[in-house]
């Protein structure tokens, strides 16, 4: 089953080079969520064949306009559409004013309902949980309250083996209990040891956003250990004294997150406006952590 992030924006303040601001949609077995919405987003799922319609969820990291400004547009432009499906906005408490703002201004009466989730941005917090996936936010340090989000599927029951349930006649009723790793035992007292009749099934796959932040090392253990991270890397490192009054990172600061979190993969993106060239930032991330890609517009990035 899919578990793959489309990069739709990665440019930072302005849209330049062709790059827009950040937008990434996450499809996580055929459900869509939209983490990020700058300016001309809806405009990148249509170039890359990205239903609207499916969007389910939407993340918004924080209120600087390179990240949301493209929301209300897209939220009417699923109104025109006809879309009737409730929606979920995530988000400072603020982006609902600006929401509601707008739609009375332009007297807009959408067809569907917004269920908006104020996040707290002092401490990491579950915002959505389901039976197969939880989101987190992730604190990260900007000029303005900033939250990024882990993406985690819950682990999944042990698969049975049909043959050998048959083989040992194991009644129906203990099936629940092997699923959960319980070995058998039968009326003789023999054990039957659980990995004799199951196996483990696929591990929980994760993915980490965090997006505009100073370098801070206190998000390693929330993001330890994820099979795929984006980290924000704005600048190359010789621009390390502008990245910190900004509150951005440099390439080789966000693989140094990467290589201490123990992460799997890595996507740098928010590149400034003065690279028209991505590829130093790349080869400068990659001296510290090899397996560094670029979050070039239209590319996917599929968890195994």
């Amino acid at each position: 089953m899919n578990f793959e992030v489309t990069i739709l924006g990665s440019s930072s303040a302005t849209p330049i080079f062709q790059r827009h601001p950040t937008a990434q949609v996450l499809n996580i077995r055929e459900r869509f969520f939209l983490v990020d919405c700058g300016e001309g987003t809806q405009a990148q799922f249509l170039k890359y064949k990205v239903r609207l319609s499916k969007i389910t969820h939407i993340f918004i990291s924080h209120l600087h306009g390179d990240h949301y400004l493209g929301l209300v547009g897209l939220l009417s432009t699923m109104h025109l559409q006809g879309r009737t499906n409730e929606i979920h906005v995530y988000g400072q408490a603020e982006l609902m004013d600006v929401i509601e703002l707008q739609l009375r201004l332009s007297m807009t009466r959408l067809r569907y309902q917004i269920i908006f989730h104020p996040i707290k941005h002092f401490a990491p917090a579950i915002i959505l949980e389901d039976e197969d996936m939880i989101v987190k936010t992730i604190i990260l340090n900007h000029r303005i309250p900033c939250t990024g989000f882990l993406f985690k599927e819950k682990p999944k029951p042990r698969k049975l083996l049909v043959n050998k349930l048959q083989q040992y006649n194991i009644p129906f009723s203990f099936y629940g209990k092997l699923k959960d790793g319980f070995d058998y035992r039968d009326v003789d007292g023999n054990v039957i040891a659980n990995d004799e009749l199951t196996i483990s099934s696929r591990a929980p796959r994760s993915y980490a956003f965090c997006s505009d932040t100073v370098y801070d090392e206190s998000i390693i253990n929330e993001i330890r250990g994820v099979d795929l991270l984006y980290h924000e890397a704005t600048f190359l490192h010789d621009m390390v004294e502008r990245a910190q009054t900004t509150f951005h990172t440099t390439s080789l600061q966000a693989a140094t997150i990467a290589k201490k979190a123990e992460v799997k993969k890595l996507i740098i993106g928010h590149f400034s406006a003065r690279y028209k060239e991505l590829h130093p930032l790349l080869d400068e991330a990659r001296t510290v952590f090899p397996n560094t890609e670029l979050a070039i517009e239209g590319n996917r990035f599929e968890v195994e």
